[in-house]
């Protein structure tokens, strides 16, 4: 026998430390009806989701920025190129084109064609969706004052009929009734309501809810939203794209927004003709009436002396001088072009103004410099819209135009010098042909210097029409800044929200929010849950463990009772052989059964431990000695009766006078705690709970003792030393694994005899343990297993 228990003590601790991965899964499999629910609840989240959320389009568009250097000019502009009206020009920088594109001045042109102030939602059955292209009605100001949208505003106007509307204020009280295309005047400015072209007759009673907003704040909201990106970076190709809940209005926006970005490049590339228009045109009025002038002093000469025209050594002459009077004049325009454009640049360029250019200028160096400076201008006068005056491009754009302007400067400079010495030489060469034109008569003289300031005159006009024309073709022929590749489209097809992805979320948030919840559970929970835990904390032998009880009866073993909890004690019945110490005949076997604190069952188990010990026909005595707190005859439901404390203060008392017997256990004797004592301890210290205990033990084989918990009063170990084995009851669910401390310290320091183990109140179904137990063994013979409804079963 002492090698069968020493086997048994052995056998508890054959398990090593490994992490057994179905146990692991089976804490969560066993809650599957928690992740069901979750999923149920997170799917039919996701299907109102996507019925009531608005979905949203994406339009995308691709725009090419032409690049002079790298592209070349247009075709139908190289029959141009001679006339030099064609700008080289820098290349454009595709960085700098995508801020301007997002500027507010472009998008704030877009906000104002298309009205997008204006918003107009109709309601249905549960939420308001914007309209765009099939809207009822829109609204048109005739007239808007300069706080216009100073702050968001909203009404309704519902279609009446055909004819009449009304305007109703956000709590469906109506303001007014009008018509159609009938001028209101209101805070904002004159409007007037538009029917919608198609048929007004199903319209009748709609309810449209017009928005009109802040016209900055509708700027930074698309500033914010429209993306635009580059396709690499040696590409000037652009990809425009804009998500919103209209794919009509997201395409409407994309293209309008190149439209004005083109717009916008196109003046500024005028600019410089515009200049030079008008400077020509200012040259051309005086020169016109100077020459008007001179055929007039032509006419009149011719009349007075009557002649008709000049001999042929006077021809000659007039030519000879005519040529000498071109050039000087030409050398003249040179240097009071030169001096204007070297004056105009000493004053500075506070507001950016461009040169004029293709004026004549004779030298290429300077017409080239004036155009290189225009462009510099130009890109200036642009990134002054979208960029800080801190910013690093921005001030490196000024320190280029800045050294463009000295170079220029230094150039006219040079050319004037230049200029003025071709002049004196020419002035040299008039003196001497005007020495010969003394030589022919006077009138004749006369006759020449005439006609040379007509010649002079008359050239110089047709050289500035010719430039003027150049200038009117360079206007005419201005090409966008930005080339079409696709037109905005959107698919149709919502980018958001995502079907699949929304309840492939749901499913993860199903799975995950459960799982999350049984982890933390399981993770902060303290409590002692089956054999594992207590052999993992303890080194004291396992005796057995008792399931849950479904059933109302205090007792749950008898003859026929096949439950798993009755099929417990029978095994803890059958180990204690294995743990009892054999004893000379004649002499019973004393089990204490206690506890660390009240309420883990120990009445339970005496109870059914007695009963079971009586079923193998030995004689069975049941005691009470818990005296603080009687629990055996409540927890049978008979009345209280003279028990222990009576035989120890009543020393006329047997054991006879105080055991008693019940019907429901067979063999059984019991004998009760009897009236609560003042002073229990010490009525545990005398004599004659020695001789009750010598007495018992000779005539019963087995003595259960209901003892008291051992972590709240020393009654038990004051009566420990009569115990031939102790029952250290522990209850799963219950106790924290802290306090098996204190049986463990009871083991190591030997205060309860031979002491065991016995879990009580597992729960077999939820794989806590080994994965073993009494739920799966002795299913088939269940006869007093009391079935669930389907509702407690599931929950």
């Amino acid at each position: 026998m002492e090698a069968s228990k020493e086997n048994f003590i052995a056998n508890q601790h054959t398990d090593t430390d490994t992490i057994n991965i179905r146990e692991e899964l089976e804490k969560y499999v066993i809650n599957w009806k928690w992740f069901l629910l979750a999923i149920l609840i997170a799917l039919s989240g996701a299907f109102i989701y996507l019925r009531y959320t608005i979905p949203t389009y994406t339009a995308t568009t691709s725009i090419l920025i032409k690049d002079n250097q790298k592209s070349g000019i247009s075709s139908e502009l190289a029959a141009f190129e001679d006339l030099g009206i064609i700008g080289g020009g820098s290349s454009n920088n595709p960085e700098n084109e995508i801020e301007i594109l997002k500027s507010r001045k472009i998008i704030g042109k877009v906000v104002d064609e298309l009205d997008l102030e204006i918003s107009y939602f109709t309601e249905g059955r549960v939420k308001k969706s914007e309209v765009y292209t099939s809207k009822p009605l829109a609204i048109t100001f005739v007239s808007k004052i300069p706080s216009y949208a100073a702050k968001d505003t909203m009404f309704i106007i519902t279609i009446v009929d055909n004819e009449k509307i009304e305007f109703r204020t956000l709590e469906d009280e109506v303001t007014s009734v009008s018509n159609f295309n009938e001028l209101h005047e209101s805070s904002f400015g004159i409007f007037k309501v538009l029917p919608n072209a198609g048929s007004r007759d199903d319209l009748k009673g709609t309810k449209v809810t017009v928005v009109i907003s802040k016209r900055d704040r509708v700027i930074d909201r698309y500033k914010n939203r429209i993306q635009i990106n580059s396709t690499n970076k040696n590409s000037s190709v652009l990809n425009l794209s804009l998500t919103d809940v209209s794919k009509d209005k997201a395409e409407d926006i994309l293209n309008e927004l190149v439209a004005q970005y083109n717009t916008d490049a196109i003046n500024d590339k005028n600019e410089v003709s515009k200049k030079t228009k008008d400077f020509i045109e200012d040259r051309l009025q005086s020169v016109g009436v100077d020459l008007s002038s001179i055929q007039d002093d032509v006419k009149d000469y011719k009349t007075k002396f009557g002649i008709t025209g000049l001999s042929t050594e006077g021809e000659m002459i007039l030519q000879e001088i005519s040529e000498n009077k071109a050039s000087i004049i030409e050398l003249k325009n040179q240097l009071s072009l030169a001096a204007w454009i070297e004056g105009k640049l000493s004053k500075g360029t506070k507001d950016n103004d461009v040169l004029p250019a293709n004026v004549g200028f004779s030298d290429p160096i300077i017409s080239e410099a004036i155009e290189n400076y225009n462009t510099l201008i130009l890109r200036l006068n642009r990134f002054n819209d979208i960029a800080g005056r801190k910013n690093p491009e921005l001030i490196d754009l000024q320190q280029q135009i800045e050294t463009v302007k000295a170079t220029l400067l230094a150039n006219i400079s040079n050319v004037k010098t230049s200029f003025q010495l071709q002049l004196n030489a020419l002035n040299k060469q008039a003196a001497k042909v005007n020495s010969e034109v003394s030589l022919i008569p006077t009138i004749e003289r006369g006759m020449i210097d005439i006609e040379r300031q007509k010649i002079i005159y008359a050239e110089l006009f047709s050289y500035l029409l010719k430039k003027k024309e150049e200038t009117a073709i360079s206007l005419a022929v201005t090409v966008p800044n930005a080339k079409i590749i696709d037109y905005a489209y959107g698919n149709g097809v919502p980018v958001s929200p995502k079907k699949n992805i929304i309840y492939l979320a749901a499913l993860l948030i199903g799975l995950i929010v459960p799982f999350g919840v049984i982890y933390i559970k399981n993770l902060l929970d303290t409590k002692i849950h089956s054999r594992k835990d207590i052999e993992e904390l303890t080194t004291i032998p396992f005796l057995g463990d008792v399931p849950h009880s479904d059933t109302d009866e205090k007792i749950v073993i008898s003859n026929d009772s096949r439950t798993s909890t009755a099929e417990a004690f029978r095994l803890i019945r059958t180990n204690l052989d294995f743990m009892l110490p054999n004893f000379e005949s004649g002499l019973g076997k004393t089990i204490f059964i206690t506890s660390t604190t009240s309420g883990e069952g120990k009445s339970f188990i005496s109870i059914n431990l007695a009963a079971a010990l009586s079923l193998s026909n030995k004689k069975v005595l049941l005691m009470g000695v818990d005296l603080r707190a009687p629990k055996v005859t409540e927890y049978l439901g008979i009345p209280e009766r003279k028990g222990i404390t009576n035989y120890i203060t009543n020393e006329s008392l047997t054991a006879k006078d105080i055991t008693f017997s019940i019907p429901e256990i067979k063999g059984l004797d019991i004998i009760a705690s009897g009236v609560i004592p003042p002073n229990p301890a010490e009525l545990l210290l005398g004599d004659r709970i020695k001789q009750l205990f010598e007495q018992v033990k000779k005539e019963y084989d087995f003595i259960i003792v209901d003892t008291a918990p051992v972590n709240l009063v020393t009654d038990t170990f004051l009566v420990a030393k009569y115990a031939d084995m102790t029952l250290y009851v522990s209850r799963a669910n219950y106790l924290d694994k802290r306090m098996l401390k204190v049986a463990q310290n009871l083991y190591n320091e030997k205060k309860l005899q031979n002491m065991a183990i016995v879990l009580n109140d597992t729960d077999m179904t939820r794989g806590y343990g080994y994965g073993y137990g009494y739920g799966y063994g002795y299913g088939y013979g269940y006869t007093d297993v009391v079935k669930k409804p389907w509702y407690k079963r599931i929950f």
